[in-house]
């Protein structure tokens, strides 16, 4: 170690720039603010204010409502899982691999639609009823991770 090899940790240094510090500094009188007028004062307006003007967020209509609680599940017919081989595993990952899903969002749910004809362990989020019976009904597994 040596005194000439010494910096400061990241993040740590932040702009040592000080605005409004004479006409030497380069950025004195002013500030960069400009000549009077409301985005030279402090303070300023919130986000969102046209001037008095009714604001966008207020005139659009609002409708229907959001639970900030939903869950998004990809759902997935038991047809497309034809494409693995008989005895394969199918986990969430396999699927994406396979180009059968892109975006697994918040789970993964197998549903009845379709015939499969091959035994497979199947390790997703959820099942429907008929899907789990008729995996099993081949020797499969059909496990909830």
């Amino acid at each position: 170690m040596d005194l000439s090899t010494l910096s400061p940790a990241t993040g740590s240094v932040h702009n040592k720039f000080r605005k409004g510090r004479g006409h030497g500094s380069g950025n004195g009188k002013t500030a960069g603010k400009g000549h009077k007028g409301q985005k030279a004062r402090s303070g300023g307006t919130r986000p969102g204010f046209e001037g008095g003007q009714m604001p966008l967020y207020r005139r659009i209509p609002k409708r229907g409502f959001t639970c900030r609680n939903s869950r998004e599940i990809v759902g997935i017919n038991m047809s497309t899982l034809e494409v693995f081989d008989d005895g394969a595993v199918v986990t969430v990952e396999n699927l994406i691999e396979a180009g059968i899903i892109k975006n697994p969002r918040d789970g993964v749910k197998i549903l009845g639609g379709g015939e499969l004809t091959k035994k497979l362990t199947v390790q997703v989020n959820a099942f429907s009823a008929s899907a789990k019976e008729r995996i099993e009904a081949l020797g499969g597994k059909a496990e909830v991770i």
